[in-house]
């Protein structure tokens, strides 16, 4: 009985362990497929962001600047939960391809946003540290005053909106 009551205690934490895998696939501007070296796959949502919905202007785009930073590449997910959907959410580190001798050091959720490819996610905000909050807010103010992607649009909507207006 008592193996059982610790298992209930340890069983979640592993759950939401840190994963090191390979991009299998970017499925949008948010959320990416991760084989890790056990061979099971992830669906993972990155944390902090939300990037153009399908059919959205600059969802294409923002799914291409993703797809060049990790498509194929090894990376390493901080992660503590899982959303609704059962996808891990978590904060992605890759290798920059400027620097061959850098380890994972570019955070790729933040570099989204200071590209102009997604929006930092408020709602969530919370659910970040403080530092992470500061930097990705101060990452979307400086691409909406550069005019860098989405924020090249003199009136981008927010993707909760848009799912919102589709849904009516």
């Amino acid at each position: 009985m008592r193996r059982f009551i610790i298992l209930l205690f340890v069983f979640p934490l592993a759950a939401f362990a840190d994963i090191t895998g390979k991009v299998l696939v970017v499925l949008d501007g948010d959320s990416i497929k991760v084989l890790d070296s056990h061979n099971n796959q992830y669906e993972v949502r990155l944390k902090g962001i939300d990037a153009p919905e399908k059919g959205q202007p600059y969802a294409n785009k923002s799914r291409a600047y993703l797809t060049a930073m990790l498509a194929g590449k090894m990376v390493f997910i901080e992660s503590n939960r899982y959303d609704r959907y059962g996808r891990v959410v978590g904060k992605i580190w890759v290798q920059p391809a400027d620097c061959p001798t850098c380890g994972k050091t570019l955070d790729v959720n933040h570099a989204q946003i200071l590209a102009g490819m997604a929006w930092w996610n408020r709602y969530y905000a919370k659910q970040q540290s403080a530092s992470d909050r500061r930097r990705y807010e101060s990452a979307e103010y400086s691409a909406r005053a550069q005019k860098r992607g989405l924020w090249a649009d003199p009136n981008p909507v927010l993707p909760y909106q848009w799912r919102k207006w589709k849904r009516q």
